[in-house]
């Protein structure tokens, strides 16, 4: 107990314990002898908090082996805390199979909970079940306030496709309809957005450079733009970039990352300067977008002087996106000097291994080695999350170090290592922690071996 809260401490991971109450550890795949007969007995005949606490640890691991049984599972109860956490399950992995079951739940609506057809609504939307498209209206033309807005995100991500413009006229209707109420109006705008369809690009960009128009209004018409992409939009989002409003200012500028030429080069780099944060934030966001070398400069400055912490977040991923030499020189910088702080250090370094892992793998580790002598926990735990998600056949040695002799977090991260990296070689390493007296570290072994192709 007392590893599983250090590593939830270290990690932000909130601990899940299966059914059999051992600790669940991520990336397992799938189950074998008791415990897959446990899981499989509590499908099919456990309770609703069973079954949720099953969810909850198949989650965490990342399994996706029980996936048939859930569905036949969704396909003969009614009990509407299984059916949503079974949509929410499938859903936040946009897995179809469920789409039948979501669409019946939705149609019988009268036999069904609200929190059982806003489940479905949203699985159907997550999935992008454009055979949907229909049921959704017809949900939303009931003009019920409980199920609208969930309704008309589903029907503005299921919706597009071949019938994308069908749908956004819909909801250009829906929105000039007097009967809508105006609590719906800015899904409306940003399930235009989700269709990708152009013919709501006029009717977007009348919001989005109207200063009369209400501020949150504007702002999703602003993203449902960048969303699109389609030039049509682009002088209203121009316009928008220079408004007095600073949210919408901020808005606009993220909006240009999608779009090309001089003008939008040159709005960005101003937007540089500005004193709101989040329009500083919205340039280095679009220059990461459009990997605009322009930008280089102002991202170093920003990086290094800017007192909010999420600019400079924010200025070292768009240097790592862009990557060239002036960029990448940027990062080292950072990276190597010591006393720079440390989450500047850790997300250079992130950078830097996503751009040259096998350049800068040798000093990443010297510089954790360095960490961990003299008892930087938060720096040692960043650069080891670091490496722990790089690739690189350089990693052979560190992998078997760790294995042999780091802690149960170096071990855990070793077995990521080894099989992002493919290495069948250490086999022997990795093999007896599968008999290891940490439950989760040893399921985790036999995932691993078993990802690598190892009996």
């Amino acid at each position: 107990m007392i590893v599983v809260l250090l590593f939830t401490l270290l990690f932000n991971v909130t601990p899940v314990f299966a059914a059999d109450g051992e600790a669940a550890a991520s990336g397992i795949s799938g189950g074998t002898g008791s415990e897959e007969s446990i899981r499989l007995a509590t499908i099919r005949y456990g309770t609703e908090t069973e079954i949720a606490s099953l969810i909850q640890a198949l989650h965490s691991e990342g399994s996706d082996y029980l996936d048939d049984e859930l569905i036949t599972l969704a396909g003969t109860t009614r009990n509407r805390n299984i059916l949503k956490g079974v949509f929410t399950f499938f859903g936040e992995r946009a897995k179809g199979g469920l789409e039948d079951r979501a669409i019946r739940a939705i149609e019988e609506r009268d036999e069904e909970t609200s929190d059982t057809i806003l489940a479905a609504a949203d699985y159907l939307g997550k999935v992008k079940a454009g055979n949907a498209t229909d049921t959704l209206k017809e949900l939303i033309d009931t003009n019920e306030r409980r199920f609208m807005g969930a309704a008309i995100r589903a029907l503005g991500r299921a919706g597009g496709g071949k019938g994308a413009d069908d749908t956004a006229e819909y909801l250009i209707d829906l929105f000039s309809n007097p009967e809508t109420a105006e609590e719906f109006r800015r899904e409306i705008i940003s399930a235009l957005g989700e269709t990708l369809s152009k013919k709501g690009v006029s009717f977007l960009s009348d919001f989005a450079a109207n200063s009369e128009e209400r501020a949150v209004l504007r702002i999703s018409a602003l993203e449902s733009l960048a969303k699109i992409g389609d030039d049509e939009g682009l002088e209203s989002i121009l316009s928008a970039a220079a408004d007095t409003d600073p949210n919408v200012r901020s808005a606009a500028v993220t909006a240009l990352g999608p779009f090309q030429g001089a003008a939008v080069d040159k709005v960005i780099l101003e937007a540089f300067r500005d004193g709101y944060y989040r329009t500083r934030i919205g340039a280095a966001q679009a220059s990461r977008e459009r990997k605009l070398t322009e930008a280089v400069p102002y991202l170093k400055y920003r990086a290094e002087k800017d007192d909010v912490p999420a600019v400079k977040d924010e200025s070292l991923r768009a240097l790592g996106a862009i990557g060239n030499q002036e960029a990448v020189a940027a990062l080292d910088t950072l990276f190597t000097e010591r006393k720079t702080p440390d989450r500047v250090r850790i997300i250079s370094a992130e950078m830097l291994m996503k751009n040259d892992p096998d350049n800068y793998l040798d000093r990443l580790i010297v510089e954790l080695d360095e960490a961990k002598s003299k008892n930087q926990i938060p720096l040692y735990n960043g650069f080891l999350k670091v490496i722990g998600e790089a690739k690189t056949g350089k990693l052979d040695d560190l992998t078997r170090r760790f294995l042999s002799s780091g802690g149960i977090i170096e071990k855990s991260y070793a077995l990521d290592m080894a099989a992002n990296n493919g290495f069948k070689n250490l086999s022997g390493e990795i093999k007896p922690l599968t008999e290891d007296k940490n439950a989760g570290l040893a399921r985790k072994a036999k995932v691993t071996l078993e990802k690598l192709g190892i009996e």
